[in-house]
């Protein structure tokens, strides 16, 4: 079916309003209407209109991603996610694979900026920042080719926590018990935490 275009008129800010001889108006970007060049008097087909209505989600969800990447980085699957939420799959596939394809989604330097985050910062566990690297979507081998870098300073770091956070607590009694689940929680092996609670302990 084809509708004549009736009259196109602003909405709001940059948004359009465009007005057909019966149908239900659309609101559209008016870079959109432009590149469509969409007027009054003109006429379109659903097919027109479909085209006009993903153009204009497409956009709207570029941008959301490019502003959620003002703030940090993020990987493939996470802004997915978060595009998900508010436009169709399609068009999210599409916005995703164009920001991967100019490399400003990019899942290798995504995780080892959370590698470095959650070791190094927050000085977590291998097992806890693994687990915390697999919930934002990373792929498995990239989560651990990330992890591998940082895997030398592993014992200084579970030292380290162990003296600012938890020295007090080890004099307490049952302290010693207390600390092992802590530091398990926060993802290190027993193996790790008995040898740097022996090392702590002989110093």
């Amino acid at each position: 079916m084809e509708y004549r275009v009736e009259g196109v008129s602003q909405f709001k800010g940059e948004t359009l309003r465009i007005d057909f001889s019966g149908r239900e108006p659309i609101f559209i970007n008016s870079s959109v209407a432009y590149d469509l060049g969409i007027k009054a008097g003109m006429i379109l087909n659903e097919g027109d209109i479909a085209e006009a209505l993903r153009r204009n989600d497409y956009r709207r969800a570029r941008e959301r991603a490019l502003y959620l990447l003002d703030d940090r980085d993020y990987g493939y699957v996470e802004m997915f996610r978060k595009l998900e939420a508010n436009y169709p799959e399609e068009i999210c596939y599409d916005v995703v694979n164009n920001l991967a394809s100019l490399g400003l989604i990019d899942d290798r330097r995504y995780a080892a900026k959370c590698a470095e985050h959650y070791l190094v910062t927050k000085k977590q566990g291998v097992y806890r920042a693994r687990e915390e690297m697999r919930r934002k979507g990373i792929p498995a081998d990239i989560i651990d080719e990330a992890l591998e870098e940082f895997s030398d300073g592993a014992a200084d770091r579970l030292r380290e926590l162990i003296a600012k956070k938890y020295a007090r607590k080890l004099a307490e009694e049952g302290g010693v018990k207390k600390v092992k689940a802590a530091l398990a929680r926060q993802g290190y092996p027993f193996d790790e935490i008995n040898a740097a609670l022996k090392e702590f302990d002989e110093d």
